[in-house]
């Protein structure tokens, strides 16, 4: 099972398609390191995000806690506070950084709403390959502003020896936005194209299989149906920085429990669950995100091997791209089928004097969330 720790919804990011900056936590309030102490072992991979994980002063505390709980341990950033991941990675070298980068110099500050962005996440992840990190890379959400840029970011990354992780617009109670639609569906699709033909010619499985979870990134973006049902809350689950434990980011209706007031057993095993996960059965969203994705590519039997869906379409197009030859992706996709989507304009944040408001006193999950429906068709 997957697990990402949301450790705070504090940021020092203003994003265009993220809003979590507007709506910070209590530090107060956050998951605390006694109750993250309660999550068993054996997770297959543990992300600690946000919000900014580095905006808490225990990020130190809460991955001494958590490394030992799985296979793999990740922090996903922002980067603009790279020295405070150091002493970890000195300490830990194995655990997996992702920081966040959405194309160019300009277009990363300005979808990002960072100044001097850029350079200071791509210098810090220098540092913490110099400090001795072995997993560490760029992660790009897909949206018509960078979409061109993206095959160059891949070749970025790959030439410094970094990993490049994918998502596109999304709509989730995670992010605080339920309006993120892309303008031009088809044409920011077919962009998709070139990372997947790039990843293919990699000398590196894990790219191939990239390659597969970038297909699903443009069923997505089409509005289509998944290319593999969703297993939320069996497979992966979320904790929010109250401490309370969702299915997956997206849905506010697909409860678990509350790690704080009980225990992970407890959570799993509970009457709250069980009827979460028969929601999830018949639910019809295309959340094909990285957590969503990894977790429903990966096989039954042997987790660390993915199902013969993906392995034979990898093996397939590989052979293909080996030998010179193009994918014809129109045999895979039906570009005809667009779902037609509103037009609502993202702006900038960049040198916008726009400042979060901490709103106190929420305690029900309604108060944490009070946009309630977000749809990703």
């Amino acid at each position: 099972m997957d697990l990402t720790v949301i450790s705070t919804f504090r940021c020092n990011s203003k994003c265009q398609m993220c809003y979590i900056w507007k709506n910070p936590t209590e530090p107060k309030e956050e998951v605390s390191l006694e109750t993250l102490s309660k999550l068993p072992n054996g997770f297959d991979n543990l992300n600690v995000s946000g919000g900014e994980p580095t905006l808490r002063k225990d990020l130190s505390e809460i991955i001494d806690i958590v490394y030992p709980k799985a296979r793999i341990t990740e922090i996903s950033s922002n980067g603009l506070h790279p020295e405070r991941l150091v002493p970890i990675i000195k300490k830990y070298p194995n655990v997996k950084v992702r920081f966040s980068l959405e194309g160019d110099r300009e277009t990363s500050d300005a979808i990002r709403g960072e100044k001097n962005g850029y350079e200071t996440k791509v210098a810090g992840l220098r540092k913490l390959k110099e400090a001795g990190g072995t997993d560490l890379g760029f992660a790009m959400v897909i949206q018509d502003e960078n979409v061109k840029q993206l095959v160059d970011v891949y070749e970025f990354a790959r030439k410094e020896g970094y990993e490049l992780a994918t998502s596109t617009l999304h709509n989730a109670w995670q992010f605080y936005k339920n309006d993120n639609y892309f303008y031009e569906r088809k044409s920011v699709a077919r962009q998709v194209e070139g990372l997947i033909e790039a990843m293919l010619k990699s000398s590196k499985p894990k790219n191939w299989f990239r390659a597969y979870l970038n297909l699903g990134l443009i069923e997505k973006i089409l509005g289509h149906d998944r290319l593999i049902p969703c297993s939320a809350g069996k497979d992966f689950a979320f904790i929010d920085p109250w401490s309370d434990v969702w299915a997956c980011n997206v849905r506010s209706d697909l409860p678990m429990g509350n790690l704080a007031r009980q225990s992970w057993d407890e959570i799993l095993n509970g009457e709250v669950a069980q009827r979460t996960r028969k929601k999830v059965a018949d639910c019809s969203q295309n959340c094909w995100m990285v957590t969503t994705a990894r977790t429903a590519m990966r096989s039954n039997i042997v987790p660390q091997m993915p199902k013969a869906e993906p392995m034979m379409w990898v093996l397939k197009n590989k052979i293909k791209v080996s030998v010179g030859k193009k994918i014809c992706f129109d045999s895979y996709i039906n570009y005809s089928d667009v779902r037609p989507s509103p037009f609502v304009k993202r702006e900038t944040y960049l040198d916008k004097n726009v400042k979060a408001k901490l709103v106190k006193g929420r305690v029900t999950p309604d108060e944490h969330y009070p946009l309630k429906t977000f749809m990703n068709n």
